[in-house]
């Protein structure tokens, strides 16, 4: 079978490991090609980040920040993995890239308007 798969590219912070995993689960089995994050800098790719100077370490965070917006410019809409409705900067900063881009912008959960 060959098809048209939507492709989504999955933001959101990285300490939500599981509900990533879930919404990557979901969304393929849904027919949607799915992009996700590289490593779990916050819960449990630790290893990463040790033995890094600090110049190392900003270069590195700007780098995959960088190549997450790549990765949005691959997709045609982003999923944003938002547990108990949390948005970091990182985040925030991807979703208004991804509405700058004219990318559909979907949530996990609900997002109260304010």
């Amino acid at each position: 079978m060959v098809g048209k798969y939507k492709v989504i590219t999955l933001c959101g912070s990285t300490r939500f490991r599981d509900e990533f995993m879930e919404a990557q689960k979901r969304l393929t089995l849904e027919g949607n090609i799915v992009i996700s994050v590289g490593l779990f800098g916050h819960s449990g790719d630790n290893e990463v980040w040790e033995n890094m100077d600090e110049g190392t370490l900003t270069r590195t965070k700007e780098m995959l920040d960088d190549m997450h917006k790549r990765k949005i410019d691959m997709a045609d809409e982003i999923f944003v993995i938002n547990v108990g409705g949390y948005i970091g900067s990182s985040t925030r900063s991807e979703i208004e890239y991804a509405i700058a881009t004219g990318k559909p912008v979907r949530y996990l959960e609900e997002v109260q308007r304010s």
